[in-house]
């Protein structure tokens, strides 16, 4: 299975260029005096349905675009390596899915932020490597809910998201069902556990099992009665012919005679 987390240059390259994009379309807003924020995701309106493409590359001000990027920059790493196959998938069918959840489930007001895609990602990567039961795997979904794990108050409405700097929590809650129903959906046979022993396999019965029947109700050992060892000794044959064994020399390996 390790064979499968091979380093490669899109585990560098994929998270800097989205990130770079995000930064990009935040320059333009302030090199031309843009304003992106009516692009984005507004609920229930056919206009605000253009945001479920655009609002993850729009930002109201540089801490929000400095607090979405770290992440991105970290979960979008760790997707494409641990999951190369999956993680265009991922992401392209991430935004969709959450930007339209967003869309029906929204406040009256325009959503922005690629918090929701972070929200995705988080959700994809602790719930699949669950389900995969490889250690490494399970290892990394145990990190992300350790270091991302206190993200799960901004997916309900309270105070703080309903404040002053008011929080999308309705875009947060989608990701994280996103990310979720993704993991399902999106199968990791390449770290599917081999079975290499009988034991292992679902339908496996431990009654019927030769080994496990010499061992009693308190897994004592039970040495075989005489009619069970007669039952075995009685498959096997032998015969009373003689056997002769002739040697024969290889003449090829023996030394010249000197002359």
């Amino acid at each position: 299975m390790d064979n499968h987390f091979k380093f490669t240059n899109a585990v560098i390259g994929l998270p800097l260029f989205f990130v770079v994009c995000l930064w990009f379309v935040f320059w333009l807003e302030i090199r031309f005096d843009y304003d992106f924020v009516t692009n984005g995701i507004y609920p229930r309106t056919f206009s605000g349905l253009q945001g479920v493409l655009f609002s993850p590359f729009i930002h109201a001000d540089i801490e929000h675009l400095y607090n979405n990027s770290i992440p991105l920059l970290i979960l979008l790493a760790a997707l494409q390596f641990f999951y190369a196959n999956q993680s265009i998938k991922v992401i392209g069918f991430g935004i969709l899915i959450s930007g339209l959840i967003t869309w029906v489930i929204g406040r009256d007001n325009y959503h922005i932020g690629a918090s929701g895609l972070i929200y995705v990602l988080v959700s994809f990567i602790f719930f699949k490597g669950l389900q995969t039961q490889y250690y490494r795997l399970v290892a990394l979904s145990l990190a992300v809910i350790i270091i991302y794990g206190g993200l799960v108050w901004y997916v309900f409405p309270n105070p703080e998201t309903l404040g002053e700097k008011s929080i999308s929590w309705e875009g947060h809650l989608a990701g994280l069902i996103t990310g979720f129903v993704l993991s399902l959906i999106y199968k990791t046979p390449e770290y599917k556990k081999l079975i290499k022993y009988d034991w292992e396999k679902p339908e496996y019965n431990p009654e019927e099992d030769k080994f496990m029947q010499r061992f009693d109700a308190k897994g004592n050992f039970v040495n075989l009665s005489p009619e069970e060892k007669e039952q075995i000794f009685l498959s096997y044959y032998t015969s009373n012919l003689p056997i002769e064994y002739e040697i024969v020399l290889d003449k090829k390996n023996e030394p010249k005679p000197e002359s």
